[in-house]
């Protein structure tokens, strides 16, 4: 990958005039802003459905994409909707309310499944048979979900729960409307998406995205391939994913996600794996892959532990995986998210891959030792960032870090009188030595912690902030502009 920079800007942060961000008109907008601004990179954050927690590393599905991101416009220009089906004001500009989200936009998409479906049934058909080794499974777990009111998997009646086939059968006969509107959804989807990502190409811009190593419990991955977690014969967890404790938490942390079981995995030469990064190659030009340390080693916990300190690392195939991997997709660009305490053997699977590491600034300015984090000690094989979606914004690390460390840093950034501290951050990134400078919208405004996207551990007002139109102002594409071509990432 090229020396450049780029914004990191997840979809839903976009603004649009129906609650949401969406892949019509401001993403279109957005892309023009990344080119006239000399960027080369647009990251975002993991394309999936989310569902309890609004969470896009906690999907129903690692395949499908988030219905909340069909842009209601292109279906109207589509003659799928009519301008008058639509709201026709931002019932919540600047954030999200997911609640509201879910009650009218899933509506509003049944009306549009319903005028129409006739209009592109063809198309659907194709899409479905092109995409029937997720699709099928993955229409029907929404239509069952949707049956049960939204009861994970786990809850259901057991032949549906053991996926007896006969039950499956009749499941298909029962909600095949159900299931209909499903498939009709993730068409519109990858239509969209397929689109704006084509758009970004002709301008120039790359495609970061993101996945997150596990899959969520209640999950159509977990339901449709349970051999390959760690699940009992009657699919109750046996292990969960987490961290041990440290310095931050004195109990570690507790994700709960179903870990994999690597072993049935390497068997089947990681077909799961292959196919769900060769559908990341259909949707991104790179992805980024959140805790990668978990292919080296993984922090594993009994179900049922109210806390994570009784888990113990096991051993995962990782090299054997992505060997398989550069085999299969030899195409494919991935990012490590390799933060945090790292072993030498971690860092060596990295190495012997030739996968991009990561840095982040935010985490370098501790007086009291010289960490890997401060630019000096970075290597070009990297991705450097200002912060990312589960830290502070630089602005509202300057407001709540300890004083010692924001003085260090406006001293090792060379920070100007009157100026942003967040804009200091964003030029020693692109003057950084690594490959690419990636950089959080809200740090480009300096805005503070009103505008972080992500408190882990937290529920209710993550993932919710939106920027406002205003925001991709023409002073700022032409700084964002000249700090590229200066320090070479133009």
């Amino acid at each position: 990958m090229k020396r450049g920079s780029g914004i990191l800007l997840h979809i839903s942060s976009l603004p649009s005039p129906y609650g949401i961000g969406t892949m019509g008109k401001c993403a279109y907008e957005f892309i023009d802003f990344l080119k006239k601004s000399g960027q080369s990179y647009w990251q975002v954050l993991p394309l999936g459905i989310t569902s309890f927690g609004d969470s896009p590393y906690q999907s129903a599905s690692s395949f499908a994409g988030n219905p909340y991101f069909i842009d209601l416009d292109l279906l109207c220009e589509w003659g799928i909707l009519q301008p008058s089906d639509l709201p026709r004001h931002d019932m919540t500009p600047g954030t999200i309310d997911y609640a509201a989200l879910y009650e009218w936009r899933y509506a509003l998409l049944h009306t549009a499944y319903q005028k129409g479906y006739a209009n592109v049934q063809e198309q659907v058909r194709a899409f479905a048979a092109e995409n029937s080794g997720w699709l099928e499974d993955f229409a029907l777990f929404m239509a069952l979900k949707t049956a049960h009111h939204g009861a994970p998997w786990h809850m259901w009646e057991e032949p549906l729960k053991q996926r007896e086939p006969w039950a499956l059968e009749q499941a298909r006969r029962d909600h095949a409307e159900e299931i209909g509107f499903w498939k009709f959804l993730q068409y519109l989807f990858y239509r969209q998406w397929e689109a704006l990502r084509a758009y970004a190409h002709q301008n120039g811009i790359t495609i970061i995205g993101d996945i997150p190593i596990y899959a969520s419990h209640d999950s159509c991955d977990v339901w449709s391939n349970p051999d390959i977690f760690m699940l009992d014969e009657n699919k109750n967890l046996l292990l969960v994913a987490g961290c041990p404790p440290d310095a931050f938490s004195a109990t570690g942390q507790l994700w709960g996600n179903p870990v994999y079981n690597w072993e049935v995995l390497q068997s089947r030469n990681f077909d799961w794996w292959i196919d769900r990064l060769r559908q990341c190659g259909r949707l991104f030009d790179c992805v980024r892959i959140d805790h990668f340390r978990g292919f080296d080693e993984f922090w594993g916990i009994p179900a049922g532990e109210e806390t994570a300190e009784n888990g113990k690392w096991y051993r995962a195939p990782g090299l054997a995986l992505f060997q398989e991997v550069r085999r299969q997709l030899p195409e494919l660009s991935v990012i490590a998210e390799d933060l945090g305490f790292l072993t030498p053997s971690v860092i060596q699977l990295r190495e012997t891959l030739g996968i991009y590491g990561t840095k982040v600034l935010l985490f370098a300015f501790d007086p009291r030792e010289d960490s890997d984090y401060l630019p000096h000690h970075y290597t070009k094989n990297s991705i450097v960032y200002t912060g990312t979606h589960d830290n502070d914004t630089v602005e509202g690390w300057r407001k709540t870090a300890a004083k010692e460390d924001t003085a260090f840093a406006a001293q090792y950034l060379n920070e100007t009188p009157g100026e942003y501290l967040s804009h200091a951050f964003v030029r020693s990134a692109y003057a950084s030595v690594s490959d690419i400078a990636m950089v959080p919208m809200q740090d480009l405004l300096g805005l503070d912690n009103s505008a972080r996207m992500n408190t882990p551990s937290t529920l209710g007002e993550n993932w919710c902030w939106r920027m406002l139109p205003e925001d991709l102002s023409k002073g700022l594409a032409e700084e964002l502009h000249r700090l590229s071509v200066l320090y070479g990432r133009y």
